[in-house]
Parts: structure tokens; C-alpha cells; sequence
């Protein structure tokens, strides 16, 4: 497993796990995750942005987290249950239909 892509990221912008005792925390309108544990994690260099795609486990359940960050510095972050995932996979093929 690599590490995780966002360490360097600060907490007002990230979702990093930063609660006590395994509960999600609401704050600024996001929610934080503790003891999670990253499953799966891939990056991707694209033309502007990099984009980072990871599954983490928690004590709530599993998370889909995609980031990215642009060349100025900007980073932005996506959070779904893994339950919302195949809704989200459906709707990105009827996309890649129309973009091809």
C-alpha cells in the first residue's frame, strides 16, 4: 500500500481522520473520519490536476475518496459511501458515452 497521498494536505480542506473514538465529526460541513485504514489508493498525473483515488475503511464503514490538486495548489475532495459507488460508477459510463 502507498502512503496516503494527502498527509500534506491541512485539515481545513482534507477529510483526514482527526475524531476520537471511531465516530464521524461534522465540521465546516465535512465529515471526519478517525481510525481509518487505507485499502486502496492510485494516483493520476493528469493534464492539469492530479488525481487521487482512494478507499478507506472505518469503524462506519467503507469510503470512496477522490482528490485533486491542480498545478496552483488548489485541492479539492469528494467523499461517497461505498454504497453510493455503483449509483456514481453507472453515471461516469453515461458520460464516457458521450465524451467518446
Amino acid at each position: 500500500m502507498q502512503d496516503d497521498h494527502f498527509s500534506d494536505f491541512d485539515e481545513v480542506t482534507t477529510s483526514q481522520p482527526i475524531a476520537p473514538g471511531g465516530e464521524a465529526k461534522e465540521r465546516e460541513g465535512e465529515y471526519i473520519y478517525s481510525h481509518s485504514r487505507e485499502i486502496f489508493s492510485e494516483m493520476l498525473s493528469g493534464k492539469y490536476r492530479t488525481f487521487f483515488v482512494d478507499v478507506k475503511e472505518t469503524s462506519q464503514g467503507k469510503l470512496l475518496k477522490i482528490s485533486e490538486k491542480s498545478r496552483g495548489g488548489k485541492k479539492s475532495t469528494i467523499m461517497m459511501d461505498a454504497v453510493d459507488v455503483p449509483a456514481f460508477l453507472e453515471i461516469l459510463k453515461r458520460v464516457d458515452q458521450v465524451i467518446v
